[in-house]
């Protein structure tokens, strides 16, 4: 057999191509297909079937561009009434590709159409079985029942259902079975998944909370309880996915615009999304715009927070950052880049426009300001709930990143504002989010409260949880 793993960083989802005698299986493609058909090139495989485990909400898929392009067949759950040419398949259905076993598994919970695959090699049986659980479960963790691929289900009735999968057919399967989930740590698809990107039925049923023994009601409660909102963007793309995206070659790709162009389209509503890293934005950045930037999880956050609608303008240190800036947005749904700003930050100086600073505070600065507990200055926290949980600074507010647009008037304006997060990454995006407002005297805590922790200062039970 010839197995390999990819993963994407900024989306935290795994992928895979695996094959046998010439024949090779996709299962849950990225959207953009190039390394599946030269992989699939360099192996000698001519790809049979793109498996779709369920209706992805986080991403887009390529499966219907990487089955017109390989000549491969589509593979999805009867359930999820996709509407493009596709083989439905139910619990109890197999598939083969060359020594390869496919047999389906009907595996709801995270969405009702949900399947996950276990592959066996008949030319070496002695050889562990693999088992592709899609978003079912994770490692240390079991997959969201609140996402838009639920629609028309409550979370109870998904967990409900998550709960019965496992214990009715993940857990009967043989301790030996490797598992290979189609996300890992850092995605909203779960709550606390680990950082591994493989492991074993018999580890999993050992380690993951989620399996532990528990009345189905106990599990019931517990993955209803405490769920983070799910991000707007989810619902569009499970609609993508369920029609078919269109191929990549279809995005518009953004023109070069002149400084002057770009402050035309901002007054006319264009959103500028500066794509640097923080500690390049922060210095200077033009007014108005949004960083997110390409060192983190872009995709993700892109999708969180953009509207899908309104234009985008990109700022970027490289022609290469711009492309990768657009393929990552492509990869969530977004295809409203209409343009680049020629020549970067130094070409809207040059022109005679302003930019804005945001001050980057070091750790150890930080923490005596939070030590000294001076009502004169917020310190706002925009790590996700069960983060803060965990212990944060003195004095500091909890507003998760998602939700800091909608819950700005928490937000005190006339007061020095230290934003942090676990890294940097995330407050950077808050800082640009709060100056876009019209809020002054904004500093991102550098390095965040992993530095923060690292440097052995006080951290303190949170006084509430947003």
């Amino acid at each position: 057999m010839f197995f390999k793993q990819f993963y994407l960083g900024c989306l935290s989802h795994a992928s895979y191509l695996l094959g046998s005698n010439g024949i090779g299986v996709v299962i849950d493609p990225q959207r953009d297909v190039d390394r599946y058909l030269e992989e699939a090139r360099v192996q000698g495989l001519t790809i049979r079937y793109v498996i779709e485990t369920h209706l992805h909400a986080d991403f887009v898929s390529g499966h219907r561009e990487l089955a017109q392009r390989s000549g491969g067949e589509i593979v999805i759950g009867k359930l999820a009434a996709a509407q493009f040419r596709h083989h439905a398949v139910r619990d109890g259905d197999t598939l083969d590709a060359g020594a390869l076993h496919l047999a389906i598994l009907e595996t709801p919970g995270h969405t009702p159409e949900g399947i996950s695959i276990l592959v066996t090699d008949r030319e070496h049986p002695e050889l562990p079985a693999k088992l592709f659980t899609g978003d079912t479960l994770f490692i240390g963790d079991v997959g969201r029942p609140d996402l838009s691929g639920s629609a028309g289900f409550t979370a109870e009735q998904m967990a409900a259902a998550l709960y019965d999968t496992l214990q009715k057919k993940i857990l009967t399967l043989d301790d030996s079975v490797e598992v290979y989930p189609a996300h890992g740590a850092g995605s909203l698809c779960g709550r606390n998944i680990s950082s591994e990107t493989w492991s074993t039925i018999g580890a999993q049923r050992l380690a993951n909370y989620a399996l532990q023994p528990m009345s189905k009601a106990a599990f019931v409660a517990l993955m209803t309880s405490g769920l983070p909102e799910a991000p707007a963007y989810f619902s569009t793309d499970v609609k993508l996915n369920r029609e078919g995206a269109p191929t990549l070659s279809d995005v518009q790709q953004p023109q070069p615009m002149t400084a002057s162009q770009v402050a035309e389209e901002m007054k006319r509503g264009a959103l500028v999304l500066d794509v640097r890293p923080s500690e390049i934005y922060g210095p200077e950045h033009i007014g108005g715009t949004c960083n997110i930037g390409l060192d983190g999880q872009f995709a993700s956050w892109a999708g969180s927070l953009l509207d899908f609608k309104r234009p985008i303008i990109i700022v970027a240190e490289s022609t290469d950052d711009v492309v990768q800036a657009v393929l990552r947005l492509a990869r969530v749904g977004i295809a409203s880049v209409r343009g680049t700003l020629q020549g970067g930050i130094e070409a809207w100086k040059k022109a005679g426009f302003p930019t804005l600073s945001t001050e980057q505070l070091a750790i150890e600065a930080f923490a005596r300001i939070a030590a000294s507990r001076d009502a004169t200055v917020q310190i706002l926290d925009v790590r996700r709930s069960s983060e803060f949980a965990t212990g944060t600074v003195p004095g500091a507010q909890s507003i998760p990143l998602a939700d800091l647009a909608s819950h700005l008037n928490r937000v005190e304006r006339g007061r020095r504002t230290y934003v942090m997060c676990g890294s940097g990454y995330r407050s950077s995006i808050a800082t640009s989010i709060l100056e876009a407002a019209g809020y002054d005297e904004i500093v991102n805590v550098d390095g965040g409260m992993n530095a923060y922790r690292e440097g052995g200062f006080e951290i303190v039970e949170p006084l509430g949880v947003a």
